[in-house]
């Protein structure tokens, strides 16, 4: 009835695909609860949330109903203050998703082109698509992004270049000096948006820096992170965009008011300060890739090497082995949606979490046939 009324383009939309919920996989296994189910496949921090940020919860929750304080104050200045910009230059969403949409949204029109990496986030297309503007998927070096090819397929139509890394789903980045080149490259008529998702997990030393260009001014740069991995608060969709101050004002004129909840808030800013919760979730997060590696390896799979937390394995029945290891309580993510239907991603997550997977991938692989 409605998609005869509706505009053709939204009607032909392919919504995006999550990693299974836990009490869904329980639901089809015929489980009176998700005991002993073991979820490795939305890039989650298995850790749970940060102590400090389930403290602030707590003594949130009288407050709940009030609306949330709109503009994010004092989270805008704890964010401003750990990067070093003003806090005019900082602007917080419902996820860094949300700020995909808005970015769309304040600098595309239908016709203009948006360029990405292929093997990417598969967000960056179905926003392209909601807007009826052309996604440009440039070819990558292997599975690691390809900047050079990215620059080339650029179009006197593009409006937005959009650079994920670490690249979600193969789990490899791109080094400080590409990204500076990068930079300096791209036209001025185009909007540069790196998605930084996962550059938290990684160790101070290693992780890059575009926090500078879009500081600097000197090109139209948009650096986005997100609380839901390192932190821990994927459930409360808190993410933040970093600009110069006239970016973050349109974007603020195309976001919904009271975007970022209360409770969101709260926890957001206290996990901001729980630098011991964040050491311990690098430390996960490197123990656990080096034993799934060396897991997988043992296996006789060719994993992709991965900065970050989750790892990227090709597989050519991966449909079937995902619903092998569905069965025997282990949810991993298969990667169809992403372009990659022989490719299978799993997270990293507690030693144990981990072992259960390996356990249940060696005996999947067994019963497989060849």
């Amino acid at each position: 009835m409605f998609a005869a009324l509706a505009n053709p383009w939204i009607a032909s939309q392919r919504p995006y695909q999550p990693g299974r919920p836990l009490e869904e996989v329980a639901r089809e296994l015929g489980l009176a609860d998700i005991d002993g189910i073991v979820k490795l496949a939305s890039n989650e921090n298995n850790l749970g949330p940060s102590p400090k940020a389930m403290e602030a919860m707590k003594k949130a929750i009288p407050s709940m109903h009030l609306y949330p304080d709109g503009g994010s104050f004092y989270l805008r200045q704890a964010i401003a203050k750990t990067f070093g910009i003003g806090d005019d230059m900082v602007m917080l969403g419902c996820g860094s998703n949300e700020h995909i949409v808005l970015l769309a949204h304040a600098f595309m029109e239908a016709g203009d082109d948006l360029v990405c990496s292929e093997k990417t986030f598969v967000v960056y297309k179905l926003v392209s698509a909601l807007y009826r503007c052309r996604c440009i998927e440039a070819p990558m070096q292997g599975m690691t992004t390809d900047l050079e090819a990215m620059l080339a397929a650029i179009t006197p139509k593009t409006k937005l270049v959009v650079v994920a890394n670490p690249n979600n789903p193969t789990g490899t980045m791109v080094d400080q000096a590409a990204v500076d080149r990068f930079v300096e490259q791209v036209p001025d008529h185009v909007v540069t948006v790196f998605d930084e998702a996962y550059m938290e997990l990684l160790d101070p030393e290693t992780a890059v820096d575009t926090v500078k260009h879009a500081k600097a001014g000197k090109k139209p740069v948009i650096t986005l992170r997100t609380f839901s991995k390192a932190y821990g608060l994927a459930g409360l969709r808190v993410g933040y965009a970093m600009a110069q101050p006239d970016a973050i004002d349109l974007l603020n004129k195309v976001r919904q008011p009271f975007n970022v909840t209360a409770m969101a808030q709260a926890a957001a800013l206290a996990a901001l300060d729980d630098e011991d919760y964040l050491i311990r979730s690098r430390k996960m997060l490197r123990d656990g890739r080096a034993q799934l590696m060396d897991g997988l390896r043992r296996l006789g799979l060719d994993p992709v090497e991965s900065v970050t937390n989750f790892i990227l394995f090709p597989f050519e029945k991966a449909g079937e082995l995902t619903a092998a290891l569905t069965k025997r309580k282990v949810i991993v993510r298969p990667m169809a949606g992403f372009g990659l239907p022989r490719h299978i991603r799993v997270s990293v997550g507690l030693e144990s979490e981990n072992a259960q997977f390996l356990e249940a991938l060696k005996k999947a692989l067994a019963e497989l046939p060849a």
